[in-house]
């Protein structure tokens, strides 16, 4: 069976979708794998460390698409590309199936059975397959390095000779694996850490990495099943922007993470709560790329609003690619292995397994997935 990883082409993209180690652990499964000139080179490896670890280098994209079994992708393909591929092959890779209807719809007319990695399930047995929390470990992070770099004070509290200098206070909304790993990056810096999520189950989670939990009463909140946090009415979004507002402008850093998967990006800092923050303080916004919690963010720019920094990058873990590039190849590894006849030697799509039917999207020339086909046109 035959696995092609073509190279990313987006803009600005240095991650890789499959490292020489996991090459060498899909040749050892028995399969047959191509990778495209260039694959790694963004993230630090070689075209020879591919071919090291048994893999072949193809220079012809075109062919090395139309001839796969399985292709394996970072991001979301290019519609045009759609049409290399063979009826009845295996493409996954981050989809964004939700906003990406024409992909998808392409993705059912060629026959393509389309794997969607957001759509991995968040149960124990698919959690190392889970690419959303690899990538959103990492962009935590980074979200930290980012705030610490454009900030005009340190992070930890010195005692000198010239007197002691106080900590800096940092604000992290969204307590979701991007914001746990922020908590956990910003206390080892040595700030002062306070952070907020609608989900009161995460008070303990804060906690225990040494932070404090701000609680503001907005009435009935949860999580869904997947364990992201609910959706909040516009009158429970007010009182929590009226709470919140004193917080932000107590705090030098300010780091947003709450995301609803599949929708929109809530505001959460207003106008308002930037104008309450003093200068030289700093807001990254984590979720820019699905509109932003704060408003007037700029999509992949640093914006200065009355001596308040705004980070609005882009791709975050695209800016640690060697481990972005690890753990997401670990995940796609995972998800080939799981389902790996090793007598046959060919990946199986198991229809009636809670990971397959999870992030299948579609499969036989219709789209599959329950999500999508309940999901309102």
């Amino acid at each position: 069976m035959k696995i092609s990883v073509p190279r990313e082409t987006h803009l600005g993209e240095t991650r890789a979708p499959l490292t020489p180690d996991s090459a060498a652990k899909l040749l050892k499964l028995g399969a047959q794998l191509e990778v495209e000139a260039g694959l790694g080179q963004a993230a630090g490896h070689a075209d020879e460390a591919y071919v090291k670890a048994g893999a072949t280098i193809a220079t012809d994209r075109q062919a090395l698409l139309s001839s796969a079994d399985i292709v394996l992708r970072l991001r979301k393909p290019a519609v045009e590309e759609i049409v290399l591929l063979k009826p009845g092959c295996i493409h996954a890779s981050l989809l964004d199936p939700f906003k990406e209807k024409a992909l998808v719809q392409a993705f059912a007319e060629r026959g393509v059975s389309a794997i969607s990695m957001e759509f991995i399930p968040r149960t124990t047995r698919a959690q190392k397959m889970d690419v959303l929390s690899s990538q959103a470990n990492l962009g935590g992070y980074e979200a930290v390095i980012l705030a610490a770099r454009y900030a005009n004070k340190i992070f930890p509290m010195m005692t000198t000779a010239a007197g002691t200098i106080l900590p800096a206070k940092v604000f992290i909304i969204g307590v979701g694996v991007a914001g746990l790993q922020a908590i956990a990056t910003a206390k080892r810096l040595g700030a002062k850490v306070t952070a907020y999520d609608t989900r009161p189950v995460v008070e303990e989670q804060v906690k225990s990495l040494g932070a404090q939990f701000l609680k503001i009463d907005v009435g009935e909140t949860g999580q869904t099943k997947d364990g992201y946090a609910k959706a909040l009415t516009e009158e429970q979004i007010q009182k929590q922007r009226d709470a919140m507002r004193k917080t932000c402008g107590d705090s030098d850093i300010v780091i947003t993470a709450a995301q609803v998967f599949g929708r929109k990006a809530p505001i959460l800092v207003t106008a308002e709560m930037l104008n309450a923050m003093k200068p030289g303080s700093v807001v990254v916004d984590l979720a820019v790329e699905t509109g932003g919690n704060v408003e007037g963010v700029v999509y992949d720019q640093v914006t200065d609003r009355n001596g308040v920094k705004i980070v609005g990058m882009a791709n975050l873990p695209g800016r640690v690619p060697l481990h972005a590039s690890q753990v997401y190849s670990a995940n796609l590894t995972a998800l080939i292995e799981e389902f790996w006849d090793k007598q046959e030697k060919r990946f199986v799509l198991k229809l009636d397994d809670e990971i397959i039917k999870g992030c299948l999207v579609t499969h036989g020339g219709k789209i599959v997935n329950e999500k999508l086909i309940a999901q309102p046109t």
